[in-house]
């Protein structure tokens, strides 16, 4: 049956993990606004058509989840979760920092990163994955996760990302007040 601490601690991390996608993607959902607020703020980020984004995040989360908390197909479980921490990262979290008090990327890195590891060491014997004999892991497993889930990640902002225009930089208020007098002399 493997080392049993390790078969109990993959266990628990798929599970919570798992748990947490499935949470995460149901109250993107039905909690708060809703998937029309989840929607909005998947527009405020940049990306093209939100009340869509927010049914494929929804998905994408709890579908990945309830894989993980299967242990079945866990790479490709693991690319989506990956993905999903990918755009948020990146589109989200990136501009405040590292740390997740200051809405930072903190937390999608290590719920990434956790990910990844269980593409490479597999789900253990507690699986769907196990039972059935699919046993993809070490580098496969992980290039599996990490590749699928970076290819997604970019066709997605490929497809969809087209954020706002940045305003032009007010003039300073020398430059504001030599115009001004251009003007007012230009009128006498």
């Amino acid at each position: 049956m493997g080392n049993p601490p390790v078969v109990v601690a993959l266990l628990l991390v798929r599970v919570v993990v798992g748990v947490t996608m499935i949470m995460h993607g149901y109250n993107h959902w039905r909690g708060g606004g809703k998937i029309a607020g989840t929607g909005r703020w998947f527009s405020g980020l940049g990306l093209k058509y939100g009340e869509l984004q927010a049914w494929m995040s929804v998905i994408t989360e709890i579908g990945a989840g309830a894989l993980l908390v299967l242990g079945f197909l866990t790479p490709l479980a693991g690319a989506a979760v990956i993905s999903v921490m990918l755009v948020a990262g990146l589109l989200a979290h990136r501009k405040n920092g590292f740390f997740v008090f200051k809405d930072g990327y903190e937390y999608v890195l290590l719920i990434a990163v956790v990910c990844l590891l269980l593409g490479a060491l597999g789900p253990g014997h507690f699986s769907v994955d196990y039972a059935a004999g699919i046993q993809v892991t070490g580098w496969a497993g992980a290039g599996i996760a990490l590749g699928v889930a970076v290819a997604a990640t970019a066709g997605l902002l490929a497809t969809f990302y087209r954020p706002a225009p940045k305003p032009a930089p007010a003039p300073a208020a020398s430059e504001a007040s030599a115009a001004s007098e251009a003007s007012e002399a230009a009128e006498a």
